[in-house]
């Protein structure tokens, strides 16, 4: 009883405060919350909250920047190092604890499954935010010299005083760090001799404030580095941006993922190994099977041309064929005759509508997204869109992109040794 009561008091103050007692909640396990950028939670949030408006805007803005970038990747444009994170603008969408050194000190990290790299902004970073891993407190740490075998595998290596220095862009942002190792700690595990990048130095605006936590397949990446404690598989539950008091989860190795799950195979692309490639067969709207064009669906490897999972790009993204097919079915559906746009939103509308649902088909898995996947909704209540557009048409690479809105309030569980990523629905927040 008294224990109920001291728990009480203690949520009255963090209320009275202005406090979200379930930030306080710790990661366990190998389970770390996942907080929206926006949720009441992160530090980043924006200091002055944008209209509805603006904040649908500014993501489509950057999301047509990373799609930019992810389509002149596999359309074999860009010469990309084994562990970049170059030129991608999007802002960070999702956050994670990470906690660096002995005694740790705690990163909020953006997680990324189309980057490799994992890098941190370092005490004396030039141009970093406040908030900076100090490497002096940190008895474990050592940074890595120009001989490291790791050191081949950073953009632009050079040798700076025996250290091994790395420079790259991000965006509209170029860092420079130098190569380090320590000991990273996700929820209760300890990841001793982790290499990441020590930013010292960064221009732009578009590096993530508190560092990147990448989750592709290359050989410094999150996957490979703890290969004998995760076994290269892990999933995420994302919350809706919707939702900003509430938390999703990001599940490190096989113990505790679903076992009712369906999967479809992975794909590689040797054009950009990273990437989780699946095998898109066909869309419906409602019941019925949208008529879209094979080759706008058809993965291929010697172009790059396919479809991709990301957790980085917020609204998905369809190749113009693809996406006119699939929006016309939707209007048929919607039998709504006052259709608007709202920026790169074609489909939005001022009056109440009743929308069909979508459904991805892959090979061996159906996705069928709910109102909550597929609208959004203006605060007001008197703006609805279709929350898809269509990809960048400059491009030469056909790249077909699912989303993390689309993926909100579902369990994507990436099993690599065994080439497959489930997805199953579950209440994220």
């Amino acid at each position: 009883m008294k224990t109920q009561f001291f728990c009480l008091v203690f949520l009255f103050i963090s209320v009275a405060k202005g406090l979200n007692p379930k930030c306080d909640i710790q990661d366990h396990g190998s389970t770390l919350q996942v907080f929206h950028i926006y949720s009441q939670c992160s530090p980043l949030k924006p200091s002055k909250p944008l209209s509805w408006e603006e904040d649908m805007l500014s993501m489509l803005a950057k999301d047509q920047a990373r799609l930019q970038y992810l389509s002149s990747l596999v359309a074999g444009k860009s010469v990309v190092p084994v562990a970049s994170g170059r030129q991608i603008v999007q802002s960070p969408t999702y956050i994670v604890r990470v906690k660096i050194g002995t005694p740790p000190q705690t990163m909020l990290m953006a997680m990324d499954t189309s980057n490799d790299a994992a890098w941190i902004p370092c005490n004396g970073c030039i141009g970093c935010s406040s908030k900076v891993f100090n490497t002096a407190k940190s008895t474990t740490f050592n940074t890595l010299g120009c001989h490291a075998a790791q050191c081949k595998q950073v953009p632009n290596p050079t040798c700076g005083r025996s250290a091994c220095i790395f420079n790259m862009t991000y965006g509209s942002s170029s860092i420079a760090g130098n190569l380090s190792r320590d000991t990273v700690a996700l929820a209760t595990d300890p990841i001793p001799s982790y290499t990441f990048g020590c930013l010292q130095k960064t221009t732009g605006k578009s590096v993530p404030q508190q560092g990147l936590l990448g989750l592709g397949r290359g050989p410094l990446s999150l996957l490979s580095q703890t290969q004998h404690f995760y076994k290269s598989t892990f999933s995420y539950c994302l919350p809706s941006f919707r939702s900003p008091n509430f938390s999703g989860s990001l599940r490190l190795g096989p113990k505790g993922q679903p076992i009712r799950i369906k999967y479809t195979q992975l794909l590689k692309n040797p054009r950009r190994p990273s990437l989780y490639f699946v095998n898109l067969i066909g869309i419906r709207v409602g019941r019925r099977v949208v008529d879209i064009p094979p080759k706008a669906l058809a993965f291929n490897p010697s172009t790059g041309a396919g479809t991709i999972f990301d957790s980085g790009t917020v609204f998905t993204r369809l190749v113009e064929p693809a996406y006119v097919a699939v929006r016309n079915a939707f209007r048929r559906r919607v039998k709504v005759a006052n259709v608007t746009s709202l920026g790169g939103f074609d489909t939005c509308y001022t009056d109440p509508i009743v929308a069909p649902t979508i459904t991805f088909m892959f090979t061996g898995m159906n996705v069928t997204l709910p109102q909550e996947n597929l609208l959004i909704h203006s605060t007001a209540g008197s703006i609805t869109c279709l929350a898809m557009a269509s990809a960048p048409d400059n491009v030469n690479s056909v790249l077909n992109v699912i989303a993390n809105m689309q993926q909100q309030n579902h369990r994507v569980l990436f099993d690599v040794p065994n080439s497959r990523l489930g997805v199953a629905r579950e209440r994220c927040t």
